[in-house]
């Protein structure tokens, strides 16, 4: 915001119309983003009762110009909102950003495993024993050999995903 001082020489708060258009698309997309999340996802959104009947009008149409209309109307409720609520909002959304962020990172460090153990051998194998003892070598060993056979002969990839499955549980995920 810029302040501005008026002729007797009191501050006054100007906002300039491009900028609360700004904020005004910016709720907009606030809310087509709620109108987007799962149930549960949502339940963990810090919302009124009453908006949250609002979200679920909006999910409710299915058609796109008044989907559009009413997700319209649905930013025009959430713009009542103080900034706190609002920033809330964007907080709780970010978090399930990260966290999703982090998840995925984890399901891409395990894929990563499996792919070493299938193509790297010995060697991927007694590091992923050094990091975990308690593994099972004959079962890994077997696994990867059995998947690599799967790929190599375009079959199902059942030792494939059963090889992800050990090493998820390894992990503790």
């Amino acid at each position: 915001m810029i302040d501005h001082e008026t002729d007797d020489g009191s501050e006054n708060d100007y906002v300039s119309r491009s900028q609360l258009r700004r904020d005004a698309l910016d709720v907009l997309k606030l809310a087509a983003t709620l109108a987007e999340l799962s149930d549960a996802q949502l339940a963990q959104i810090p919302l009124s009762d009453e908006l949250r009947g609002e979200v679920a009008r909006t999910r409710a149409v299915t058609q796109q110009i008044a989907r559009k209309r009413q997700t319209q109307f649905l930013a025009k409720q959430m713009r009542k909102l103080d900034d706190a609520e609002l920033d809330a909002i964007r907080a709780t959304l970010e978090h399930d950003k990260d966290r999703a962020r982090r998840e995925t990172a984890v399901l891409h460090r395990l894929e990563q495993w499996r792919d070493r153990l299938i193509d790297g051998g010995d060697e991927a194998l007694n590091a992923l024993l050094a990091e975990f003892p308690d593994a099972d070598r004959q079962h890994l060993r077997q696994l990867a050999r059995q998947a690599r056979v799967e790929r190599e002969q375009n079959k199902p990839l059942h030792a494939y995903r059963e090889l992800f499955r050990v090493v998820r549980e390894l992990h503790g995920v």
